[in-house]
């Protein structure tokens, strides 16, 4: 499971790694949008983050409960205990890690629509990472830095992590194992 701030790449890089790995992709905020017919701006909007975030539980069990994965959590899925406990016993967790300020330049550049970004994103940003930071490093296995890799190196970093075999926890910064 990649866990991490908007825009750190967990969508972008879990099909690759998905790829490497020769399993499945479950990108949560996609499969919320399929099932309630909506953007998770659009969903924000309409039913509120409290209900946003119990449909985002519930696709995460349903992703575990599925065949293996590669599962993109939403920014936000960390916040539930239920959650984090659920990727604790059921996933092996990759903290995707980006300084603020590089999020920040590189969500300028994204059409996407972030609903919790939208009038200040530097200073939401900000306040995002104070609140859920110590929820991933509580949840992650491992830390990956991906300041300047590509998705495609990210993947790659990411997979020679999580193969079987691959038992200690550690900090990766740009691509090289601690």
């Amino acid at each position: 499971a990649l866990v991490g701030l908007s825009g750190t790449g967990k969508s972008t890089v879990a099909p690759l790694l998905a790829a490497r790995l020769g399993i499945a992709t479950v990108d949560l905020d996609r499969e919320i949008e399929r099932r309630l017919g909506a953007s998770v701006s659009e969903l924000f909007g309409s039913i509120g983050e409290p209900a946003f975030r119990s449909a985002e539980s519930t696709a995460l069990v349903d992703a575990f409960d599925a065949p293996p994965s590669v599962v993109a959590t939403g920014g936000g899925a960390v916040l539930s205990p239920a959650n984090r406990q659920l990727l604790s016993e059921r996933a092996t967790v990759v903290w995707l890690q980006l300084d603020v300020d590089d999020l920040v330049a590189r969500l300028s550049r994204s059409a996407e629509a972030r609903p919790l970004l939208a009038s200040d994103p530097a200073t939401a940003l900000r306040a995002l990472a104070t609140e859920r930071e110590p929820y991933y490093r509580e949840t992650a296995d491992f830390v990956v830095d991906v300041a300047g890799l590509s998705p495609f190196d990210v993947a790659d970093v990411v997979a020679s992590l999580v193969r079987p075999g691959v038992g200690a926890s550690g900090r990766v910064d740009g691509g090289a194992p601690a």
